[in-house]
């Protein structure tokens, strides 16, 4: 999607706003990048969980996900800078489809692994692939995520709508 300075990106609550459409789309790919170091040190650092092979896999399928998420804010400041079709559109494609297996494998093993071994060795494995499977949804699918008042308010009027990669990625399918 281009964005034009009467269609801002999503959560940016102030159209016309060019300066607040780079500095969220910015924000939010930093914030997607940082999580993943900072979730590493929470969970297996403050928190103590334990790396084992399930949380592991657990964390680097979220991970995974984060890196994504991050990468696709990049490519869609690098489209306001330069309209057009959105930069790495296929690659994009590509993920979309790829990680399916990948997390299918995830959630897969984690549970397996909590079956086996119940306790801090697995279940948080679990739960950070099921995370992974939402950041997923929210990015390949449907918006998940509502962070701003702009958002809540689309969500409470419309209700839940493709995500915004979903529809950079339909319309590089269409064109």
């Amino acid at each position: 999607m281009t964005f034009s300075p009467h269609r801002s990106p999503p959560g940016v609550s102030a159209p016309g706003a060019p300066g607040k459409v780079r500095s969220r789309l910015r924000n939010l790919a930093l914030l997607e990048a940082a999580n993943v170091p900072f979730q590493a040190w929470v969970w297996f650092g403050v928190v103590g969980l334990p790396v084992t092979a399930a949380n592991a896999a657990g964390f680097g399928l979220a991970a995974l996900l984060l890196v994504q998420g991050s990468l696709y804010w990049i490519a869609k400041l690098r489209q306001l800078r330069r309209p057009g079709p959105l930069p790495g559109a296929r690659a994009f494609l590509v993920a979309r489809v790829a990680d399916v297996p990948l997390l299918l494998a995830g959630v897969a093993f984690t549970a397996y692994a909590a079956v086996a071994d119940p306790g801090r060795a697995s279940w948080p494995g679990v739960a950070f692939a099921l995370v992974a499977v939402l950041e997923y949804v929210n990015y390949f699918h449907v918006q998940l995520m509502h962070d701003t008042a702009a958002d809540l308010r689309r969500l409470v009027t419309a209700g839940l709508r493709p995500s915004h990669l979903a529809r950079d990625l339909a319309r590089a399918r269409q064109g």
